[in-house]
């Protein structure tokens, strides 16, 4: 089972616009760049206005990296996230998701 690759998102400004554009100028770059493998965006909790850019970033990055899949965890607990990780890494259908845990 090979593990997928994983990119922190993490620290980004509390005003959605702000991590939105933060994440386009800084991070999109390092996922757009290997878009031939597997990838999962590690975000930290926030307000709800945050989940409706994330979703339309991790839907696109989807659409765009097929068939490699990309998918997002949102939460900082460290055992729940082995646990999401392991889950993916075992399910080849799951793409373009947003998985928040509990923190």
């Amino acid at each position: 089972m090979s593990l997928p690759r994983m990119i922190a998102a993490r620290d980004l400004p509390l005003a959605p616009l702000d991590a939105a554009a933060r994440f386009t100028a800084h991070i999109l770059p390092s996922i757009r760049n290997d878009l031939a493998s597997d990838c999962i965006i590690l975000f930290d909790p926030a307000d709800r206005p945050h989940a409706i850019w994330r979703r339309a970033m991790v839907e696109e990055l989807a659409r765009e990296a097929a068939p490699a899949r990309i998918n997002a965890i949102v939460g900082t607990a460290e055992d729940a996230i082995a646990a999401t990780v392991e889950y993916l890494a075992k399910a080849p259908g799951v793409t373009g998701q947003i998985f928040e845990l509990s923190t």
